[in-house]
């Protein structure tokens, strides 16, 4: 006896589902800033973020070089909520970096602070009860390089490497409106000959995708690689009258927000509007497998371990499952935009055929109006004398 079909179950339902899953729970994402002192990375995260996320140094210690070794790793962690979805927000900043007399090794806390998050997640996995893991892993890492016009020194080429390897690097050029555009794009062209020459892993976001334009998008961040940015939290007025974040000078106004004048808004759309999930999912499925392998060889353990593979082959298996419901949630997203779309036109062309309607029932009137006239004017010509 065969059962009865139906043309909907509800399985095209479950990306729904994890859609609301997800911004029930919400999202955990760790940014890294690294640079010299007075490169402009608390200017950089407060602009990002729109809110004072961190204080400003004080002016008389900021460009001091230290004699002691004191690279420090501050933590800032905020919750920020947009259009009912929570992002559990952690900045990690690196204060000291840069200024001794003597940098040498100056990066080993650094990368010993991202080693260590990777060790206590794993830790934390092993445990029974993983409801409640504190996820303190780097999802990105920016590191600032002065625009000094030149090409990367010994000093960034070096923490670049180590940190690379470890974390999804990204590149920013800082005051980008100190350096023409001429010497700004020479000054881009060396940073990546420097990086290529030297094998640095920086991170390359996914271009490819089903749509054309959002294709576009991603090449164009892409390919603004290192981002060159402008950080200002003030509001100027452009000689035009528009009030815009950015800075005043006496030849006019560096908006941060232009794309003519800097690569802010495409930064921000790697970081947060377009690939904070690639961040998220590349932290987790290449550094953090990277280090827990690595770690795991270290004890005496492979994937041979029964356990090990087990765990490899169920992310695997969610991996598999996540994309598929990912694919078909955007085909039914895409579906959905297809009758809205259609429904909107036939909207429109039913607009239009009533106004020409009202237009000839207007006319209409007018033409009876004109008729009226017409004949009311020959009796009041002839009308008799009193």
């Amino acid at each position: 006896m065969s059962s009865p079909t139906h043309d909907f179950i509800g399985i095209a339902n479950l990306p729904n589902q994890r859609h609301k899953i997800v911004s029930r729970k919400g999202a955990h994402f760790t940014i890294m800033v690294v640079g010299e002192s007075g490169a402009g990375k608390t200017t950089f995260i407060n602009t990002l973020f729109a809110a004072l996320m961190r204080e400003y140094q004080n002016e008389d210690k900021r460009f001091q070089k230290q004699l002691e070794r004191t690279v420090e790793i501050e933590i800032i962690r905020a919750e920020i909520e947009e259009k009912g979805f929570n992002v559990q927000l952690t900045i990690i900043d690196t204060p000291g970096f840069g200024d001794y007399v003597n940098n040498s090794d100056c990066w080993v806390p650094i990368v010993e602070f991202i080693d260590e998050q990777h060790l206590n997640y794993m830790k934390q996995e092993r445990k029974a009860n993983r409801r409640n893991i504190d996820d303190m892993r780097v999802h990105a890492c920016l590191y600032f390089i002065q625009p000094t016009g030149h090409t990367l020194k010994p000093l960034d080429i070096e923490v670049m490497k180590q940190l690379g390897s470890r974390v999804n690097l990204i590149p920013v050029i800082s005051k980008a409106d100190t350096i023409t555009p001429a010497d700004l794009a020479e000054f881009k062209n060396r940073i990546l000959d420097c990086i290529k020459f030297h094998n640095i892993n920086v991170f390359c976001p996914p271009i490819e995708s089903d749509d054309e334009d959002t294709t576009r998008r991603n090449a164009a961040i892409a390919n603004a690689m290192p981002y060159a940015v402008i950080g200002s939290e003030q509001d100027v007025v452009t000689p035009d009258g528009r009030r815009v974040k950015g800075r005043q000078y006496l030849w006019g106004v560096a908006e941060v927000e232009n794309e003519e004048h800097c690569d802010f808004k495409k930064l921000r759309n790697l970081l947060i509007r377009t690939h904070m999930d690639s961040l998220i999912s590349t932290t987790e499925e290449v550094h953090y497998e990277n280090y827990r392998a690595d770690r795991l060889t270290k004890e005496g353990r492979t994937d041979d371990d029964p356990q090990v593979r087990a765990r490899k082959l169920f992310d695997a298996k969610m991996k598999e499952e996540e994309d598929a419901l990912r694919k078909r949630f955007t085909e039914q997203v895409r579906t959905e935009e297809s009758k809205f779309r259609k429904w909107e036109q036939e909207l429109i062309d039913e607009r239009d055929r009533l106004n020409k309607d009202l237009e000839a029932e207007h006319s209409a009137v007018q033409a009876l109006k004109a008729e009226i006239e017409a004949l009311k004017s020959p009796g009041q010509a002839h009308s008799p004398r009193k």
